[in-house]
């Protein structure tokens, strides 16, 4: 793909991550409402796959590049109308093991975005905060509720999300911050280090191998469908509100058991790990009554999807209980209380 000669009198939106899981969704959403949409995203993992369904749409443009290397003159960001901001690092065992690079990406990588949309003229900045600042949270929980990131992922997050409402104050850019609570759909991350149940359960059904549970499997989690995600940040950037932080989850909180019955396959146990609340649980009344915005796809429905596209997770890390206590061995060194 590759950049339209002339100009378009569209909109146009930057989505930085616009290859990765929720963002190339975001990039569909913006398609499909008539924006001209510039994507940065670093394509690792082989994630340019996941907008080739655009084919050569000149409304599609694509630029392989890191954030920290992004400039505030980038011509990508010349009259942007909206950014929705993505890009970074995630997992929890390499934030512990790498806390610097974790803190430049997601923060100094923020702060670089941040500047390119000032200087672009953008009328919104959207940015994809972290459920994980709250910590061992109280449920449900609101967005006034007290931040206490447990690793290091958290942190810089967080650490983002308050460059943003920096920039909002002292230089007025508008912008606001959604804080994602368990997003699950198709086109999630297939590859790197053991993290998210739904990919480690996906490669497990497809390999027959048991599912490995955390715990007793009763623990719960607000999973919400990724274009539920996407539409939620696409009404937080046209909103005219400014200098808000939302919530997005789905309200209602499911079992990990209650995912392995919708899966189908045995399970086995494995232990569970310190500094992971027994529940997460939004409190998605804010976004609601300000936005409008409210999830569409039941959970029973959105699992059903992803089992249709279940091949997707085909070359993606098999994991098993050994693989998993040596992957998982530094988080709890560092996070267990007698450590």
């Amino acid at each position: 793909m590759s950049a339209a000669k002339g100009k378009s009198a569209k909109k146009i939106a930057v989505v930085t991550g616009g290859a990765g899981f929720i963002g190339s969704h975001m990039v569909d959403l913006l398609v499909a409402g008539g924006y001209r949409v510039h994507v940065i995203d670093n394509l690792s993992g082989g994630r340019l796959a996941n907008l080739e369904h655009h084919g050569n749409n000149p409304d599609v443009v694509v630029a392989e590049a890191d954030i920290r290397a992004v400039k505030a003159d980038d011509p990508l960001f010349k009259g942007v109308c909206k950014v929705f901001h993505f890009a970074g690092i995630g997992d929890v065992v390499p934030s512990i093991e790498q806390p610097a690079e974790y803190m430049d990406v997601n923060v100094q990588g923020t702060v670089r975005i941040l500047e390119a949309a000032r200087a672009g003229g953008a009328d919104k900045f959207v940015y994809a905060a972290s459920s994980s600042c709250y910590g061992m949270a109280e449920v449900p929980t609101r967005e006034d509720h007290v931040i206490q990131p447990q690793y290091p992922y958290a942190l810089s997050k967080n650490l983002g999300e308050q460059a943003v409402f920096h920039w909002n104050q002292v230089y007025k850019l508008p912008a606001n911050s959604i804080r994602i609570f368990n997003a699950y759909g198709t086109r999630s991350r297939t590859s790197g280090a053991y993290g998210a149940v739904f990919g480690v359960f996906l490669r497990q059904k497809l390999a027959g191998t048991p599912f490995t549970v955390i715990g007793d499997g009763s623990q719960t989690r607000d999973f919400l469908y990724v274009t539920d995600v996407a539409a939620a940040f696409l009404a937080a950037g046209e909103t005219e509100l400014s200098g808000r932080v939302w919530n997005v989850g789905a309200g209602a909180p499911q079992s990990v058991n209650r995912l392995v019955e919708l899966l189908g396959g045995a399970h086995v146990f494995i232990p569970k790990r310190p500094g992971e609340p027994d529940c997460t649980w939004a409190d998605i009344s804010s976004i609601t009554a300000d936005l409008g915005w409210r999830p569409s796809i039941a959970f029973e429905e959105g699992v059903a999807k992803v089992m249709e596209n279940i091949d997707y997770w085909r070359n993606a890390p098999l994991w098993d209980p050994d693989s998993i206590a040596v992957a998982t061995k530094t988080w709890f060194d560092s996070l267990s209380p007698e450590s």
